[in-house]
């Protein structure tokens, strides 16, 4: 089994890793240390050597209130990027919620879409539909700037996989087939924490969709509510739920802490797969 991601056909017989980078003043867990080309190259370079799969960049944060950034501002602070990493041997990914922006990276050598949105904004399939990039489709109730005002569910996880199953329809008709797409229950986005919990102990009812399944909860804010750290002070967390995420079913992670989540993910994997004699 294999991720279709642009050139790359990425192996799903192991834990995927993608590593987050954020060219943005106002992420929630490194906003601004790497709004500059020079600084943001260097980073995507460690992520790259520490085991990163996959590089996200995203130029329009999605932390709880972050308000929207115009087409010409993220246009600005992403192609750059794209397009100084472009010969780079692992597959590049854009998070962005537009349709724009995402015909446009894709060209410049992005081979994953990443939508926040899951891409519900008029054209978005069929900006990637054409090429042979993968796409993430995550799940989020309202907007960021909304979907931590009192979320609610009947069941979230039935509710989730429903939302998802229907967008992978749509995927499909957009003529986007399954070994492209990726799906995101979206751990934060509108979700309490007791909702992000239940997701993450039911994560395997996911995997019944067909599809590889990421799992992103590097440094949120749950792991702050169970632990009582700050966001700089989460690495054992991320990687215990970056761990269990896999356990129950996750193909991909996305992290901030690339090599800590490689060692652990390499121990659990070698030990999982280990010859009986």
């Amino acid at each position: 089994m294999y991720l279709t991601c642009g050139k790359f056909k990425l192996p799903l017989t192991r834990p995927l890793i993608m590593g987050v980078l954020n060219v943005t003043p106002d992420s929630f867990s490194d906003g601004g240390r790497f709004i500059q080309l020079k600084q943001s190259l260097v980073h995507a370079h460690a992520l790259i050597a520490e085991g990163a799969d996959i590089l996200d960049i995203g130029g329009e944060s999605t932390r709880p209130g972050a308000a929207p950034v115009s087409l010409d501002e993220e246009r600005r602070r992403v192609l750059p990027v794209l397009e100084s990493l472009a010969g780079s041997t692992v597959a590049l990914s854009i998070d962005t919620q537009k349709p724009e922006l995402m015909r446009e990276a894709v060209a410049a050598g992005a081979a994953m879409v990443n939508d926040v949105n899951g891409f519900r904004a008029p054209g978005a399939f069929e900006a990637v539909a054409d090429s042979n990039a993968a796409i993430c489709i995550m799940h989020m109730q309202n907007d960021p700037r909304s979907m931590q005002q009192n979320p609610g569910y009947d069941d979230v996880t039935l509710e989730v996989r429903d939302y998802l199953a229907a967008r992978i329809k749509a995927a499909a008709a957009a003529g986007i087939t399954g070994e492209r797409i990726v799906i995101d229950p979206g751990f934060g986005f509108g979700k309490t924490l007791e909702h992000n919990l239940k997701l993450l102990r039911e994560l395997c009812y996911f995997s019944a969709l067909g599809c590889a399944l990421l799992a992103g909860l590097s440094r949120k804010a749950m792991l702050g509510k169970i632990t009582g750290r700050e966001r700089d002070q989460r690495l054992h967390a991320s990687t215990a739920a970056a761990l269990i995420a896999v356990q129950n079913g996750a193909n991909i992670v996305r992290v901030h802490d690339v090599a800590a989540t490689r060692d652990v993910l390499a121990v659990w994997h070698a030990v999982s797969h280990a010859a009986v004699t």
